[in-house]
């Protein structure tokens, strides 16, 4: 168990933690001489069952709550120390507001300096402390008047005991998540390197794993391991750990950064969390600049409120807490708000979302999806997460969502899985998949219904009237394997390029269709630069006209690809310039295809390369950015 101290500038703490445990937390010369705890300290004592109870210190002064915030996120119990002549001071409220904040559930009071004052003094201050706790889930909590100064006190020792017995009866943590360590300090050690401290937030580590640093994304080996300031093979979830890392220097490290599992990490700049406001706090509105609290860092952040346009004091909502840099959370991580002057604890909560969206924030569809995140947060089931993504979720998402590694989530039977790349798939519920396709069939039972002489639609265009706005990767995947799951069980039909609904097709007459095979022929013959229109006509002594509306028809087939006017491609000389266009994408630095590179690949002059990338452009196979035209995300020509 880790206990956490909170309470006003001498009151007391560090001298009742050396009390208890014969340990000095005081170790910086600044400290020393001018009395107080200016850093977080830690002690460590042995309790009678073999485990160790480990005490953190924090400093009490105002100007250092940054710090207190620090030293508090992670710890199982409180001990709250109020000293008895003093009563009940700013700092006393002000670290009991963030315990609260954090989901500290747990405390002790210790009533210090307690051989200083008469009598009624003592009972003054029990009164006041009654009455600041009874609001608090520290109600109950047992009060212990202690002289910490006093060798032979038997307040301390009373309290002593009550420890012990708390911390050999506090349940392990869950340690089946990812492992993620929250950096409070870092050294370096003669002989052995960088060592790193910190509360272990979830998961285990073990001598010879490979984690990865928050800030550098660079990988590290883990030499040895202190849990609880023991030498041990592994150190897990609640546990005070030192690692002795491999392959990164003390530098590179600060607190605030974390040491975790690569899974547990993603960066993100927006977070949407559930967000209580401290009574005596000021309304927070649109936009309210804050300090934030999140593991062991502090940021600056804006708020977004994602219900109403005002937050009263004493209330909870949804928000979205918008960074100016990147943070690494996980869903149910703790946070505490300062407000803009960093001078006042104003709210706190809990992340609902680390990955928020900067788009369509306070829609109905983004806070239905928040519940589905809380719910599955609450219980570590991934049904309501999944039954809230109708477009599916990665596997690597859900991980990070839930916290945990594959194994140890339990998938409902009967979800579909599109792989996405290396072991990370797509997953989608059956319902969501069902969905999708008749969403699919129905856009294409209008398009042939507006237009009943076009052939069809080609993938891209289908997929942006589908689909409207999704173009990341994972929806590419999706789309890939609707199409394909439409096409395979015969709900989809392909001519060509085209996509249609089975039935649906341009029927030629007998005289069409001896005009059209010799004119496939001539475009086939003409390769990257077929004949116009009107050699066509004169080479087959047909019309301008009647070869025009042909060509058009065999257009809405997908036999053959309108460029400009008067101007057509060959079906297999058309799948060779996208060929082209992709390889030249693949080829450019940043994607870029440039008219003169098409030109110089393809031999045409630079009008007719214009004119074909420009096609590509209205056909959704690229997109123009400046002067340069890019593949678009997920695009095949098929």
């Amino acid at each position: 168990m880790i206990i956490g101290t909170a309470g006003h500038i001498d009151h007391g703490k560090t001298t009742l933690v050396r009390a208890l445990t014969g340990v000095d937390t005081d170790r910086l010369k600044e400290e020393k001489a001018r009395g107080i705890s200016i850093e977080l300290g830690y002690a460590y004592t042995p309790l009678a069952n073999g485990d160790v109870l480990g005490i953190i210190d924090v400093p009490g002064h105002e100007r250092f709550v940054h710090t207190m915030a620090a030293g508090a996120v992670g710890i199982d119990h409180a001990l709250l120390v109020v000293a008895a002549d003093d009563g009940v001071m700013p700092q006393t409220r002000e670290h009991l507001a963030i315990l609260e904040l954090l989901g500290v559930a747990q405390a002790t009071v210790a009533l210090n300096k307690a051989d200083r004052v008469p009598p009624g003094r003592i009972a003054e201050v029990r009164a006041e402390l009654q009455g600041l706790l009874a609001a608090t889930p520290f109600a109950r909590a047992a009060v212990f008047e202690t002289a910490a100064t006093d060798p032979a006190d038997a307040g301390v020792a009373a309290l002593r005991a009550h420890l012990h017995t708390v911390a050999q009866a506090q349940p392990a943590r869950r340690s089946d998540g990812l492992f993620r360590l929250a950096v409070d300090r870092v050294f370096t050690l003669a002989g052995q390197g960088t060592v790193v401290t910190g509360t272990v937030f979830g998961g285990t580590v073990r001598v010879g794993d490979t984690l990865l640093h928050s800030a550098s994304a660079t990988p590290v080996r883990v030499r040895s391991v202190h849990a609880q300031n023991r030498e041990s093979a592994s150190g897990s979830a609640g546990q005070r750990c030192a690692l002795n890392l491999a392959g990164i220097a003390r530098e590179a490290i600060a607190r605030g950064d974390w040491l975790a599992d690569a899974r547990a990490l993603q960066a993100t700049q927006r977070i949407d969390v559930r967000l209580r406001l401290l009574p005596d706090a000021p309304a927070l509105t649109q936009w309210a600049p804050v300090h934030a609290h999140l593991g062991t860092a502090h940021h600056v952040a804006h708020v977004a409120l994602l219900e109403g346009e005002r937050l009263a004091p004493g209330t909870q909502a949804r928000v979205q807490l918008v960074f100016g840099a990147p943070v690494f959370a996980l869903p149910g991580d703790r946070l505490v708000l300062r407000n803009a002057q960093a001078s006042q604890t104003i709210a706190g909560g809990s992340v609902i979302d680390p990955f928020a969206p900067a788009r369509k924030r306070r829609s109905a569809e983004r806070l239905a999806a928040l519940d589905a995140l809380e719910a599955s947060a609450r219980t570590g089931d991934p049904s309501p997460l999944l039954a809230g993504a109708p477009l599916g979720l990665a596997r690597t998402q859900l991980v990070r969502l839930l916290a945990r590694p594959p194994e140890h989530i339990a998938l409902p039977a009967g979800l579909v899985a599109l792989p996405l790349g290396g072991d990370d798939a797509l997953l989608i519920t059956q319902a969501h998949w069902e969905r999708l396709r008749q969403t699919v069939r129905a856009t294409l039972a209008r398009l042939h219904e507006r237009m009943p002489d076009e052939p069809g639609v080609n993938s891209p265009r289908l997929q942006r009237m589908a689909l409207p706005g999704r173009v990341e990767a994972a929806h590419a995947a999706l789309w890939r394997g609707l199409v394909a799951a439409l096409l395979a069980d015969g709900s989809l039909a392909q001519s060509g390029a085209w996509l249609h609904l089975p039935g649906h097709q341009v029927v030629l007459g007998p005289h069409e269709q001896r005009l059209a095979q010799r004119l496939l022929a001539a475009l086939q013959a003409g390769g990257f630069d077929p004949p116009w229109v009107r050699d066509l006509a004169r080479e087959h002594a047909a019309t301008e006209e009647a070869v025009r509306q042909l060509l058009r028809k065999l257009a809405r087939s997908g036999a053959v690809f309108q460029v400009v006017k008067d101007l057509f491609y060959a079906q297999a000389q058309m799948a060779a310039l996208a060929a082209l266009v992709a390889q030249l994408a693949a080829q450019a630095p940043r994607g870029e295809v440039q008219a003169h590179a098409f030109r110089d690949a393809t031999g045409l002059g630079r009008k007719r390369a214009i004119q074909v990338l420009e096609f590509f452009d209205r056909t959704g196979y690229t997109r123009r950015v400046r002067d340069a035209h890019l593949l678009r995300p997920g695009a095949s020509w098929t």
